[in-house]
């Protein structure tokens, strides 16, 4: 039977069924006694090796058969969690992942996992407690093996460097043997290094390196655009080097480094590889080729169905669509929406009653079209948010940091084409807020903190746009320490830096290679990750804002938008011209007379509004309206919009109505028109221009 029929399918539940593992991982390790989560735990093993073993996946379900016997010991009480089979586990999870992934990228899903079978093996024997001496020194070995491997944050980096045109390169370098000071070489050779790029990964970490935890070498992978030659020459100008080599990478090369570093270390542990795989091969399950995937994925669906008949087969609800299908039938909605306004207008132009009575019922039937449309094309930001507890899990453990981990508004949904991209922007500010933002456990008790920082994930809607927040309760940013390093680069003149604001000066963490890092960190550097952050939420349409205070912490706000192709809104007008404001920034409309309105120095106008007094922007003034202008109205038809906290009144000259109107964008010549998010075909075919509330309220 052919299988590849079911391999998207298979790919699909697996990255599931690994999700899930994760997560509930997360939730045993804060709560290890539960056993009830160790059997939710083991049922998602059991059914990914079923899966796997029927697809022909052996290696997966393999290794998934280990963790099941643990899992199996852990549930029925024989066996106790403690931080030696958590950490196993953790590394059986990232393992079954990188083969879910080689399987996505069209491989076999093959892997050397005897490492971690013989690991899983060893807790299930009980000889992990005993040999504690000799787990401790493979563990020194994997660690050594490990360091010369990228992670997925890395990796990104190194391939967004060469694609923006700068070189990559994996530098090794040598001390020679009566080096005296290794450490303080290594030092100076990170010191000129720092002048010439951005220090991406280092291995030993640069932290061991500090402390002379390394022997006579260490290799660094270095983002630059300077030449090999000039670089060479510069490093060796440190004194006491044995050897400088230097590998001007390809975007093959660092896509396959984790591959061919595998291939190095593997040599070293074929002695061991022996003597594990025949126990691997023995305990492997025997797939059952009659079996087809729509069944042997029944153990997931059986959860919210009762109690099936014995023979017959649970019915799936749910089917995957091309996204590109779905932006097909969304345009052809978008072109009927339009028909359809004409079309109500022209029955309210000819009075029929049969043409009102057909058309009233198109207008009931196309919006119910138009809700199940959007309702397809939304997905929660949970689906991006999920992996991220176990990311700042094992981050704040490398760095041997405290850290709560808060997210809220994971139901807030979005646009599937926006959310398939924030992934990575938010990957680097949250490597950032753990790394740079929270102190360590020391320096927090010093300040009076709680030793455990508190990191905080939140999304929220407000009108057409969806705003992701990054908070954390470290440091804050230290606006004299910015300003001192970019006039040292020559990014800004101290001039200039005198009269940059708050916001203008956080804007500079942006900026390609700037760095405040005093130390150079494999985890992540400002500079070449904020940069990426910047240039692929603008491509998004979107922006970043930073908000901190020093010693108290700094938030990253993003601003997407929704990218709803359509959306209702009032429609009004500034003399000849029409303009379109989304409902769900409005508060209210009103009436405002001219003598009640104040002006304060500067020519900026004021109102009372519910014991409060807020702006009165002039629509008219800032898009340079010709045939309207409020200042010389006695009385100013007003909408209130707000943005959280912050209120403003629009002038106006007259209301036309809500209507649900076709978001159309304005192409690259005037995407960036302040306060204007796009544009809109009206019923009769004039074009209105959609105001965005939230550019205005900025």
């Amino acid at each position: 039977m052919d299988l590849n029929q079911y391999l998207s399918m298979f790919i699909d539940e697996a990255n599931d069924h690994l999700q899930a593992l994760n997560e509930h991982m997360l939730e045993l390790e804060s709560q290890p006694d539960d056993v009830s989560i160790v059997q939710v735990i083991f049922r998602s093993a059991h059914t990914l090796k079923g899966m796997s073993a029927t697809m022909g996946f052996e290696d997966l379900a393999s290794l998934t058969h280990q963790m099941e016997n643990v899992l199996d010991m852990v549930r029925n009480h024989q066996l106790s969690m403690d931080d030696f089979i958590f950490d196993t586990l953790f590394r059986s999870l990232d393992a079954l992942e990188a083969m879910v992934g080689d399987i996505t990228n069209g491989g076999e899903g093959k892997a050397d996992v005897t490492e971690i079978v013989a690991s899983l093996q060893s807790i299930v024997s009980g000889d992990y407690k005993k040999e504690k001496s000799a787990d401790e020194s493979a563990s020194e070995q994997e660690t050594s093996a490990q360091s010369e491997s990228l992670d997925e944050f890395q990796r990104s980096i190194l391939e967004q460097s060469l694609e923006a045109g700068m070189h990559v390169y994996h530098i090794r370098i040598e001390l020679r043997e009566d080096c005296v000071l290794k450490a303080a070489r290594a030092y100076m050779v990170f010191q000129v290094l720092s002048q010439y790029g951005e220090v991406v990964k280092s291995a030993p970490p640069a932290q061991d390196i500090e402390q002379d935890k390394f022997d006579s070498g260490f290799s660094i992978f270095f983002v630059s655009q300077t030449e090999v030659e000039q670089l060479k020459h510069e490093v060796g100008q440190v004194s006491e080097l044995e050897s400088v080599e230097i590998k001007d990478m390809t975007l093959e090369d660092v896509r396959q480094w984790n591959q061919r570093a595998d291939e190095v270390h593997t040599s070293a542990k074929e002695t061991a590889a022996t003597a594990v795989k025949p126990a691997v091969e023995q305990d492997k399950p025997k797939s059952a080729p009659t079996a087809s995937p729509a069944v042997t994925t029944q153990d997931a669906a059986k959860k919210s169905s009762a109690s099936p008949a014995p023979n017959k087969a649970v019915q799936n609800r749910t089917i995957r669509v091309d996204i590109e299908r779905l932006d097909v039938l969304m345009n052809l909605l978008s072109e009927m929406l339009i028909d359809r306004v004409r079309l109500e207008q022209l029955a309210g132009e000819l009075k029929q009653h049969d043409l009102t009575e057909t058309v009233e019922h198109l207008v009931r039937v196309s919006s119910d079209l138009q809700n199940i449309v959007l309702k397809m094309r939304m997905v929660p930001v949970d689906v991006v948010f999920s992996r991220f507890p176990r990311m700042v899990r094992d981050l704040a453990k490398s760095l041997d940091k405290k850290v709560d981990f808060i997210i809220t508004g994971a139901d807030t949904e979005m646009d599937r084409t926006v959310i398939d991209e924030i992934g990575d922007p938010l990957v680097h500010l949250l490597r950032n807020a753990v790394d740079h933002g929270i102190e360590s456990i020391e320096e927090r008790i010093a300040k009076g903190k709680s030793e455990t920082g508190t990191v905080q994930l939140r999304a929220y809607q407000s009108g057409n746009h969806v705003f992701i927040e990054i908070e954390e309760d470290g440091h804050g940013i230290d606006r004299d320490k910015i300003l001192s390093k970019a006039m040292k680069n020559g990014i800004v003149s101290p001039d200039k830096a005198a009269s940059l604001s708050d916001e203008q000066v956080y804007q500079l963490l942006f900026a390609s290679g700037f760095s405040t890092a005093d130390k150079v960190s494999d985890v992540s550097g400002r500079g070449v990750g904020l940069d990426v952050v910047k240039s692929k939420i603008a491509s998004l349409g979107g922006h970043v804002i930073v908000e901190s205070k020093l010693g108290q912490g700094t938030t990253f706000i993003v601003q997407l938008p929704l990218t709803l192709s359509i959306l209702s809104a009032m429609l009004f007008t500034l003399g000849t011209e029409k303009y379109a404001i989304p409902l769900t920034s409005i508060v209210e409309t009103g009436l405002v007379q001219k003598d009640d309105i104040r002006r304060l120095h500067g020519g900026i106008r004021m109102i009372d509004y519910r014991d409060s007094v807020i702006p009165l922007l002039s629509l008219s003034a800032l898009f340079d309206c010709a045939s309207y202008s409020d200042m010389d109205e006695d009385e100013i038809e007003i909408i209130i919009i707000r943005k959280g906290e912050r209120l403003a009144a629009l002038a106006v000259d007259d209301f036309v109505g809500q209507n649900e109107i076709v978001l159309k964008p304005l192409g690259n010549y005037l995407k960036n028109t302040p306060g204007i998010s796009g544009a809109t075909i009206l019923g009769d075919g004039q074009v209105a221009l959609i105001i965005d509330p939230n550019a205005l309220l900025k």
